[in-house]
């Protein structure tokens, strides 16, 4: 059934304004995949950050090239849906990329980031990047090491001080009560 002109108008100005708002499009074919698996891998992209659709090709071409973002033809061939990384590249790209793995219905054709195309196997890589907190989190380990070494040392040290001067006042106690006695 074909859909109207103001249909496609709306769903090219929708495409437009996810594809303005991602940091990475993610184009994968659907072929044979059921509403349950469909529905499963979206909510598993919303948790990402990201959006899924099933998009028309000549629509988000339209879009792409409003966009002006390079057009990948040979990617838009077949059933496409598009994964629009509204959040952290990376966690969409993990999403979609652990859930093709299990499924044999989905696969990863190839996608963009900034104004370079992707092919499956750097959408893979882009997947075993850590995200964005877990590296602040390896920074800051990373900084407070060396701090956590002084503190150590300067402990240590006074320790050694304290336990100096505490078995040289028991020494001075015990001379004191032999000469008493």
């Amino acid at each position: 059934m074909a859909i109207s002109k103001a249909r496609k108008d709306e769903l090219v100005a929708q495409y437009k304004e996810l594809i303005d708002k991602s940091d990475g499009i993610f184009l994968a074919e659907y072929t044979g995949m059921s509403v349950k698996d469909m529905e499963s891998l979206r909510i598993k992209i919303r948790e990402a950050e990201g959006g899924f659709y099933v998009t028309k090709n000549t629509l988000l071409k339209i879009a792409l090239a409003e966009s002006d973002r390079p057009i990948p033809d040979d990617l838009l061939v077949g059933q496409i849906a598009t994964g629009f990384a509204l959040g952290e590249a990376p966690t969409l790209a993990k999403a979609m990329v652990d859930f093709a793995k299990t499924s044999e219905n989905l696969t990863l054709k190839g996608g963009l980031m900034v104004n370079s195309t992707l092919t499956a196997k750097q959408i893979e890589a882009l997947a075993d990047l850590p995200s964005l907190d877990q590296l602040r989190g390896q920074i800051i380990g990373l900084i407070s090491a060396p701090a956590q070494g002084i503190v150590s040392a300067l402990t240590n040290g006074v320790r050694q001080v304290i336990n100096v001067v505490d078995a040289y006042a028991k020494s001075e106690e015990g001379e004191t009560t032999a000469e008493a006695a």
